[in-house]
């Protein structure tokens, strides 16, 4: 067993470099086959020991990031997450007692890859395989299969690679007919793109205004945040009003671009007004806003500004961060928050429920606001309602020192394959830039610069396979742990009890 759990501590570990900012895609195969190999020949009672310690290894190195929270922060979580690596173990056990036992392991991975994303409170994505796939061949079949099947081909990879091994000394024509069929379906998308038709142009432009002083504390500096993505307008203006660049459709500002109540607060209100009037087009502000129904609670919102009107349409971030924007069990012992830094949130942030796209102007545009681009229904949903470009408003300031910001832009560049759409990311000081539909990057800011990004971007309805799959696959995904776990242990109580009433009838003789 320690020869085990050393084999899969090394393999948790590969698996993290696959990520940004090490970002060696290539070494997921090989770390998937290693954990097979940590416990293949074990019970599924014993299993569970190595395949935990490659979920500790893999998460606290791939998400070490959540330390800009908190060290406290970053190993309650880690260890949440770790924790789904105790059924994934014995579900491999399981898998491998089995013919078809590549398929069955890969799909045990990424349903519970599936369930961490998604539990408890809106679970945690970052770290799915998919991520990772940037500029790799699997990513030209996120269009085609989404997210969910594209994981399950770099699981399938990497459990294939250890049947393989296995045979490698006794190699027979199914042996290699297996691997030219996975080689095959993995290239095939890359050959064959999705077509993605144009249906028009629109020009954006993006504006990341910096966070004075360390640019970690947003709430501190708030004001001179806002005043900056003024000033940058203002010049963004004055230089179209000179010839010096061209007009832009619409502009884009970041998530925190204003921490208060643009509403409420009549300096900031009258900044965006300025700066609206100034460009004469809609922006989008990345707004904090009181929930109408109930002032104990806020609205992270994106908000259409228009000029000489005001506010219109408004998206509201579907997925807030647990502990970050809100508090689960506010006031209850199991979660005092008063606790830590849970002080710095007084209220909670209500998640939004609407898939309708902003209309800015004459167009339809998705919104996603941070984390809620690593998350499947969002973007994909409003796309499939119409929008024809998306957009990704974020701040995270706090993370501005750390691998967190490029594996965000990375899951962007992604989302630009899945819905065959132009992306727009303004960060208030992380990675703003903007995406082509094959993914590659027309341009780009890197952290802590103060840049406006004007670009002309294409605009499409063009439905992806991946849209019309939408979540299915990862239902499905959670609808096979459940039928193979049925499957496994229904037979083995009956058993049991058979063997039961087998030796209570010997006794009785």
């Amino acid at each position: 067993m320690p020869l085990r759990c050393l084999l899969a501590l090394v393999a948790g570990l590969v698996l993290a470099a696959a990520f940004e900012p090490v970002g060696h895609s290539w070494l997921m195969p090989p770390a998937i086959a290693a954990l097979v190999f940590s416990v293949r020949g074990l019970r599924p009672g014993r299993a569970w020991v190595p395949s935990l310690v490659f979920g500790v290894a893999f998460t606290f190195s791939v998400m070490v990031w959540m330390r800009s929270v908190g060290t406290d922060a970053w190993i309650a979580m880690c260890a949440m997450e770790s924790a789904f690596f105790v059924p994934l173990g014995v579900g491999l056990a399981w898998s491998l007692r089995m013919r078809a036992w590549p398929v069955l392991a890969a799909l045990w991975w990424v349903g519970i890859e599936t369930w961490r994303s998604g539990f408890p409170f809106s679970g945690m994505p970052f770290g799915r395989l998919v991520y990772a796939t940037a500029d790799t061949p699997w990513a030209d079949a996120v269009p085609w299969i989404g997210m969910t099947g594209t994981s399950f081909l770099v699981a399938l990879t990497g459990t294939t690679l250890a049947w393989l091994l296995l045979r490698v000394r006794t190699p027979a024509p199914r042996t290699y007919a297996v691997a030219a069929a996975l080689a095959a379906a993995t290239l095939a998308p890359a050959l064959f793109p999705f077509p993605v038709e144009q249906s028009g142009t629109a020009t954006v432009a993006a504006v990341q205004g910096d966070v004075p002083g360390t640019g970690l504390n947003v709430p501190a500096v708030h004001r001179e945040v806002t005043a900056n993505h003024v000033r940058l307008t203002q010049q963004l203006a004055d230089a179209v009003a000179a010839g010096e660049a061209p007009e832009p459709d619409f502009v884009v500002w970041p998530e925190n671009s204003t921490a208060v109540d643009p509403f409420l607060d009549t300096g900031v209100n009258d900044g965006i007004v300025a700066a609206s009037d100034a460009i004469d087009v809609p922006i989008i502000v990345g707004g904090t806003n009181s929930d109408p129904v109930d002032e104990t609670r806020v609205l992270n919102q994106g908000i259409v500004f228009r000029p000489g009107l005001g506010g219109g349409d408004r998206y509201t971030k579907l997925h807030p961060v647990p502990y970050g924007e809100y508090i689960p069990f506010r006031g209850s012992s199991l979660m005092p928050s008063t606790y830590g830094r849970l002080t710095e949130v007084p209220r909670d942030m209500v998640r939004g429920t609407s898939l309708e796209p902003l209309r800015v102007g004459d167009l339809l545009v998705a919104d996603a606001i941070c984390f809620d681009v690593a998350y499947d229904d969002g973007i994909a949903g409003q796309v499939g309602r119409g929008a024809e470009l998306v957009t990704v408003q974020t701040s995270n300031a706090m993370f501005s020192r750390t691998g967190q910001l490029a594996q965000q832009f990375e899951i962007s560049r992604l989302r630009a394959l899945e819905t065959g759409r132009w992306v727009v990311v303004a960060a208030i000081n992380g990675i703003s830039g903007v995406v082509r539909p094959d993914g590659s990057i027309a341009s780009s800011v890197p952290a802590r610069g103060q840049e406006v990004l004007v670009e002309t971007v294409g605009l499409s309805t063009t439905t992806t396979p991946a849209v019309r799959l939408g979540t299915w696959p990862a239902r499905l995904t959670l609808v096979f742990l459940v039928g193979h776990t049925l499957f496994v242990l229904v037979p083995y109580r009956r058993t049991r009890r058979r063997d039961r009433a087998a030796t209570a009838a010997d006794g009785a003789r």
